[in-house]
């Protein structure tokens, strides 16, 4: 077997062993079956892997071997790896119970990172899976699937964790593409991620957040854009099950260091230090689209150490603001930086909303507006918008829009943008703070005052490309010639039909 796992082979085979679940479980649902076995599987090869090491190195003393063992990132007690749970796929009479008790004796090894984190996966649901011959014919095949020789998820083969945590990535992405509207609820497609990471370009040191984190794909984008593990990562989600895979996302991409809360963000903060909202200098977030009830009425039983709201409560349908308002707020003084994806109702609705935005932009924190595509994002295919919020600006006043709505390669059921061309294009705009013909324009704070502080972005960018005068004498001259072209054919067809007859 070559030592080298390869990327392609194991997506492809990860991918494969959802067949298991189609056309019983839903996308939604099954992708959480999916990933933890995933977990399972690489946390019972690393265990298996090190039990050999150790026994090269201290032979039959098994006392030792388990002593030493119990100082790994994640303890495996007994009974409990998937080789035992693939060795019993025959022999159980209830596969799905002998899982769920492995996960939980799991959880109860690794407290400390594992509360909670498999408790919204029910293996033994009768309700998803079947009855009990049902489950065990699916569980079986799934076990089965896992036992591919290319799912080896040894530390001495893989060499790289990148490897499992793009395989995790990889399955995230392809469940979103099946949920619908529900993937927005837990990620963010790769290239948006990216794009976020390349212009708040997080430094070695700094502290990142993101307080809607979904799966974490975001956040991983920004911690790898530093290059260097030393980076502090934080971040809040508020479904429990879409939490829990931020979780394994964080330690199956090696950052066991993050602090992941669960919790809704606007109504119960956690990110709290001294009893304050802890402070960061980059905030990323592709929050909720216009949340409705976020919790406008309880705004005036804010906590005064919060001081979320000072520029306006946003109104109660519209959730929006009340994300942007929250980041500010969470951002260190002289080098916080904010990336907030927004649906474009964000730049020029009225009354609350018109109020806060022209307090943010007259407090000088608005730095850029970029449009994106339409159809980026998995449920929607509105078209979206990112905010650049900074707090390093300086004497600039100015405030830079970007019209990329055209800059995306059409696929079948999803738009995308390119690393190499669109991305590429928009970053270096965005840091030469340059102005282009019908692409971007450098407003001043004089002409956003004169448009009531209204971000729309055809009011700075013009698209409009006017359409080549139509020659009619010649169009004239090119339909008679058709028509002469037409009867010379007709005159053929009817000598070979005569000749023919």
């Amino acid at each position: 077997m070559t030592n080298a796992i390869n990327q392609t082979e194991i997506n492809n085979i990860l991918w494969r062993a959802c067949d298991s679940f189609r056309g019983t479980v839903s996308a939604t649902d099954y992708k959480d079956y999916i990933l933890i076995m995933l977990f399972v599987k690489f946390i019972s090869d690393t265990w298996k892997d090190h039990y050999e090491q150790y026994q090269q190195q201290y032979g039959d003393d098994d006392v030792r071997i388990r002593r030493k063992l119990e100082r790994e990132r994640f303890v495996l007690p007994e009974k409990c790896s998937f080789d035992y749970l693939y060795a019993r796929r025959e022999k159980s009479a209830s596969l799905g119970e002998d899982m769920n008790k492995a996960l939980e004796a799991i959880e109860l090894a690794n407290k400390e990172k594992l509360t909670n984190v498999f408790r919204n996966v029910d293996f033994n649901s009768e309700s998803k899976l079947g009855d009990t011959k049902k489950r065990n014919h699916i569980l079986r095949n799934l076990l089965e699937d896992f036992a591919d020789p290319a799912i080896e998820l040894r530390p001495s083969r893989i060499g790289n964790l990148d490897v499992i945590g793009n395989a995790y990535e990889f399955l995230i992405g392809k469940f979103a593409s099946n949920a619908g509207q529900k993937a927005g609820e837990f990620y963010t497609p790769p290239e948006v991620s990216l794009l976020l990471a390349k212009l708040l370009s997080p430094k070695e040191g700094e502290r990142i957040c993101d307080p809607a984190c979904g799966s974490g794909s975001l956040l991983i984008k920004c911690a790898q854009q530093v290059g260097t593990r030393n980076v502090a990562i934080s971040g809040q989600e508020a479904i429990s099950s879409t939490w829990a895979l931020c979780q394994m996302n964080m330690f199956l991409h090696d950052m066991t260091g993050a602090r992941i809360e669960w919790g809704d963000t606007l109504l119960e903060p956690k990110l709290l230090e001294n009893d304050q909202l802890m402070k960061y200098e980059v905030v990323v977030a592709n929050p909720p689209f216009s949340l409705d009830k976020w919790g406008a009425d309880k705004a005036s039983t804010e906590s005064k150490h919060f001081n979320r709201w000072h520029r306006g409560v946003p109104p109660k349908s519209k959730g929006d603001y009340a994300f942007i308002s929250h980041m500010i707020e969470t951002t260190t003084k002289n080098t916080g930086r904010v990336g907030v994806v927004v649906p474009h109702g964000v730049l020029f609705r009225g009354a609350a909303e018109g109020r806060i935005r022209q307090a943010l932009i007259e407090e000088n924190l608005l730095d850029a507006v970029i449009g994106l595509p339409p159809n980026l994002f998995f449920g929607t295919g509105i078209p979206a918008a990112i905010l650049i919020f900074r707090r390093d600006r300086g004497e600039r006043t100015d405030v830079l829009f970007i019209d990329a709505s055209r800059e995306c390669v059409e696929g079948k059921n999803q738009n995308h943008i390119r690393e190499d061309k669109e991305l590429k294009h928009i970053l270096s705009v965005y840091k030469d703070r340059r102005a282009e013909d019908k692409y971007s324009h450098l407003a001043t704070r004089e002409e956003l005052a004169e448009n009531d502080y209204n971000l729309n972005i055809p009011r700075y960018v013009d698209t409009f490309e006017e359409e080549e005068e139509i020659d009619l004498d010649k169009v004239e001259s090119e339909i008679k010639n058709t028509e002469s072209e037409l009867d010379g054919v007709r005159n053929q067809l009817f000598s070979i039909l005569k000749e023919l007859v």
